[in-house]
């Protein structure tokens, strides 16, 4: 379990013990822990959040897919479904579940990322069969590179360029060109105007 909140954590916890007897389920609260725990075993299931402090949650995917091939994640966030999940499920994850998600929605959703089949929601599934009509996208941050919208959701999230710079280990300079590039693909000038446009989408 990959999540910043402690109550989250341990009712997921408790749900994988009461369905999977015996079980070991090891904790993190942020991405450095987790790269540090996946050291110690092979898992049978890795469930992760998207939004956590200090953490580059796509990159962080994407280190595990290519660290751990085999590894099975389910992306649990409150997250925007239809922004982020094509861009998890391409990066590796196997499935992404809302945390709304009812008792049996979590549990089929388990059950099939443990089986290696990817999970779905409904929802998600009508947004993608909508998308190979129309043949665009349906919202306009899906028009973005991987690297610009971490890049988004961190500025999103209230971090300046240079607490991006810092995390994501590139020049301020760079950072800059990033959100410029963005800003004109996105027709936004501003911040204000950034969030506006992310929260008509529920960004």
């Amino acid at each position: 379990m990959v999540d910043d909140h402690n109550v989250v954590r341990s009712g997921i916890k408790g749900l994988l013990i009461e369905l999977f007897k015996p079980s070991e389920i090891f904790e993190a609260g942020d991405g450095e822990t987790a790269i540090e725990i996946l050291k110690i075993h092979n898992y049978d299931l890795i469930m992760m959040d998207i939004q956590m402090p200090k953490t580059d949650t796509l990159g962080l995917m994407e280190y595990i897919h290519i660290k751990y091939p085999e590894a099975k994640v389910l992306i649990f966030s409150m997250s925007a479904e239809s922004i982020y999940a094509k861009r998890f499920l391409k990066a590796g994850a196997k499935g992404f579940l809302s945390k709304d998600a009812p008792l049996e929605e979590i549990k089929k959703a388990i059950g099939l990322v443990l089986n290696n089949r990817k999970y779905i929601s409904e929802t998600l599934a009508a947004v993608l069969a909508e998308e190979s009509i129309t043949e665009r996208p349906s919202n306009p941050f899906n028009q973005l590179s991987p690297r610009e919208f971490e890049i988004v959701s961190l500025l999103l999230s209230g971090q300046t360029l240079s607490d991006i710079s810092k995390l994501l280990n590139l020049q301020i300079s760079t950072i800059g060109t990033h959100k410029a590039r963005l800003f004109d693909k996105l027709h936004v000038s501003n911040i204000l105007e950034l969030k506006e446009l992310a929260n008509s989408y529920n960004l």
